[in-house]
């Protein structure tokens, strides 16, 4: 990618091929006026109610981050903000996928959809948008342990492994979500995409390691307060950013819990109104659960169970040696003693071999296309781990280049061939290749036969870690599953051409203070053309109630907006929230520092 921008920021420069391959252009002039007063209102919204309710960094990190009430954030800015604090920022095309981005977390990049939510959706939207990510994540990342917290949990999601269930239901999800953002869908098509989503979702069987993970992430980053039962502060990105449920997630009816291992038995609904919320006394007891579920999990625990689960992901992960040699592709066969130990493990298809995350010469997953199976244990007879022996103690075991040898593993694994070559790093033996040679098990079973070119054996005794991904992301050219679904780019026709134009005019006079004598006309045209509309009638109140230069024009357009807010219940709160704060007014506190 050579026309990568990386914002002159230092953690986006750092990002590898693979997590780049999701980066979108944010396209700044693309934001209609609408999309610049949405943004407006629910700044104004959330910093009104906010103030009270927020852990308390977050009105000062909207500054930190390069974020203001009055418009929608430009990435430079943000980069130049976050770039201080030892973070950056880029944008994405909706949801991405959850390894991905949880590694980008790891390399403390907050990762931001570049659209914005629709006004019809300005309350809460189930798909991510520039509001959710930006002014719920971006602000309360100033926070050194919060920051902490979420770099380490980018760092153990990346390695999490998944079902194969769990590549499915990131599909529904994010095609429901496009579609709800979407004009003029067929409402039959919501419902079908609905209904799928509950059908994959109810049917998820044992959740993965990264549908625990999710869950962890949900009641904290996303949902999470902080504080004590009684009287908790939000720090969730989620809660921040949803003006309908930042304000009634505070409301005694929904459950305050402390926030604990235990959290991750319960499950969440993205489309419904969270009946608990979890509360955790520091931000250091987040990242103190978080160590505790990583002890459970494959990459720190190797063995029979964790090749297993490889297995059932269906997708390229990574199991290592004791001796430090990584294997990478699709596990699809094991072979496991009566006492549990592992005997043998499989890939099938491109596979690769690697050693501290660099692949090793000559072992890419093109010459390993076929797949790769290799024993795992101890020779019978030998007191100490093949890996362990020096070249010249594997030499007085007649282990060398250019020896015909018949290894035996306390499996009854026989490896029976000369050979060839014989590598080591970090002080260990890490692989033996053969030529002309036989593999065969205790039973019989033929592993591998000499006319199928160079044996590779991996040497270990024992699986130690099993991770999602290969080892090397890079070199593997493991682009994801990047969705083939793209979130809709919108066509406006002349009669919303014409709205934007309005709302522009009232933004440019609210902005310079010229031209008030226009107000009343754009009203007029609002009411005939447009009845539809609330957002720029409410900001024509906004600025004839702050100007005071015409109070019967301020009646008039005060009534219209009442008798709406009366009539048309969709539009009751968001109207009566508007009024709430132009009478008790917020543009002067944020302005950002330079």
């Amino acid at each position: 990618m050579s026309d990568f921008n990386d914002f002159n920021n230092e953690q986006v420069a750092k990002l590898p091929r693979h997590l780049r391959q999701f980066i979108v252009e944010q396209n700044y002039e693309k934001y209609t006026p609408i999309d610049q007063a949405v943004w407006r209102y629910v700044m104004r919204q959330n910093y009104s109610y906010l103030k009270h309710v927020a852990y308390y960094p977050y009105i000062k990190g909207l500054q930190r981050a390069g974020l203001s009430i009055e418009q929608i954030p430009n990435l430079q800015t943000m980069n130049d903000n976050l770039g201080k604090i030892g973070w950056g920022a880029v944008t994405v095309d909706g949801f991405i996928p959850p390894a991905a981005f949880m590694e980008y977390q790891a390399y403390r990049v907050l990762v931001i959809a570049a659209d914005i939510r629709q006004i019809n959706n300005i309350e809460y939207t189930p798909a991510p948008d520039i509001i959710h990510e930006s002014a719920g994540h971006a602000p309360i990342i100033a926070d050194t342990d919060y920051n902490n917290y979420l770099s380490y949990f980018g760092s153990i999601g990346a390695k999490a492994m998944f079902s194969s269930k769990d590549f499915e239901l990131y599909e529904a999800i994010r095609k429901l979500s496009i579609l709800k953002e979407a004009k003029n869908v067929d409402e039959a098509e919501i419902a079908k995409a609905e209904k799928e989503l509950k059908y994959i979702s109810e049917n998820m069987g044992e959740p993965s390691e990264m549908a625990l993970l999710g869950r962890l992430h949900w009641w904290t980053v996303e949902y999470g307060l902080i504080g004590t039962l009684e009287n908790p502060k939000i720090y969730g990105a989620g809660l921040l950013s949803s003006i309908g449920e930042s304000a009634t997630c505070m409301d005694p009816k929904i459950k305050k819990l402390w926030y604990n291992l235990d959290t991750v038995n319960y499950s969440y609904d993205i489309t419904q109104e969270q009946p608990q919320l979890f509360v955790t006394p520091t931000f250091q007891n987040l990242i103190d659960v978080l160590e505790a579920f990583a002890n459970t999990m494959a990459f720190r625990r190797g063995g029979a169970e964790s090749i297993l689960k490889a297995i059932e992901c269906k997708n390229p992960s990574t199991a290592v040696y004791s001796s430090g040699l990584q294997v990478t592709g699709v596990f699809t066969d094991v072979g496991i003693s009566a006492s549990d130990e592992l005997t043998f493990i499989r890939t099938t298809g491109q596979s690769a071999l690697a050693f501290d995350g660099k692949e090793l010469s000559g072992h890419s997953k093109d010459y390993h296309e076929d797949g790769f199976s290799s024993p795992v244990g101890k020779l019978k007879d030998t007191t100490k781990p093949l890996e362990d022996h020096s070249l010249e103690e594997l030499s007085q075991l007649g282990i060398k280049v250019g020896q015909l040898v018949r290894l035996t593993f306390e499996s009854d694994i026989e490896v029976n061939g000369k050979i060839k070559e014989i590598i080591s790093k970090g002080g260990k033996t890490i692989l033996i290749a053969f030529e002309e040679c036989t593999v065969k098990e205790g039973n019989g079973n033929i592993l591998f036969q000499p006319e199928w070119g160079t044996y590779d054996m991996a040497v270990g005794e024992k699986i130690v870690s099993v991770f999602n991904g290969a080892a090397d992301k890079d070199a593997y050219e493991e682009l994801t599953h990047v969705s083939e679904q793209l979130t809709y780019k919108l066509v406006y026709d002349d009669a919303t051409k014409r709205l934007h134009q309005l709302y522009q005019q009232v933004r440019d006079i609210r902005e310079t203070g010229e031209g008030q004598e226009k107000l009343a006309e754009i009203f007029n045209e609002l009411k005939t053309s447009y009845r539809y509309d609330w957002l720029c009638t409410l900001q024509i109140l906004e600025i004839l109630h702050h100007k005071g230069t015409n109070p019967a024009l301020e009646n008039e357009v005060r009534i219209y907006l009442e008798m709406k807010a009366t009539n048309e219940k969709e539009f009751t709160k968001l109207i009566n929230d508007g009024f709430h704060v132009i009478a008790n007014p917020v543009t002067q506190l944020i302005t950002v520092e330079d």
